[in-house]
């Protein structure tokens, strides 16, 4: 439970730090777009994990940043309560959803969640990629940087 929690937090670090990148640099709208479907993809899968369906949902938009501002500081909270009534067995207990084309799949808990950190994690090495092609400076966005800095 401690390392999902920790994943979590680095993952509200990073996001943070992309979105402040993002606001810097020069518009780059597939940056924005990528970052967009990381908040968005956020939310669809803490609305599986409560049991909701997520098939209204979509995971994919123009990529507006303000919508971005709000996202993040929405994911957080909700993950952040969400994660607070957790223990490890409740982890490992198995979850069944509808992806978006309607499929139906069942994973545990542990296995969305550490899905949803590392999916994440995917698309801002994606950003920081096309930061560098439009002359931007990425971002350090790595776990370990996030916990040399908070230990």
């Amino acid at each position: 439970m401690e390392t999902i929690q920790s994943m979590f937090k680095h993952l509200h670090w990073a996001n943070q730090r992309i979105l402040a990148t993002l606001q810097k640099s020069e518009e780059n709208k597939k940056g924005n777009q990528l970052f967009s479907h990381i908040l968005h993809a956020e939310n669809v899968w803490l609305t599986r994990l409560n049991g909701t369906d997520s098939s209204h949902l979509s995971i994919w938009d123009e990529g507006n940043l303000e919508t971005c501002v709000e996202l993040v500081d929405q994911n957080n909270q909700n993950y952040t309560t969400f994660l607070s009534h957790l223990n490890n067995v409740k982890l490992d207990q198995i979850v069944s959803y509808k992806n978006s084309k309607g499929t139906e799949f069942q994973n545990t808990m542990r296995d969305i969640l550490t899905h949803v950190a590392l999916h994440g994690q995917y698309h801002r090495g994606q950003i920081n990629q096309l930061l560098r092609m439009a002359d931007s400076e990425p971002i350090d966005v790595d776990y370990i940087t996030y916990r040399r800095i908070r230990d």
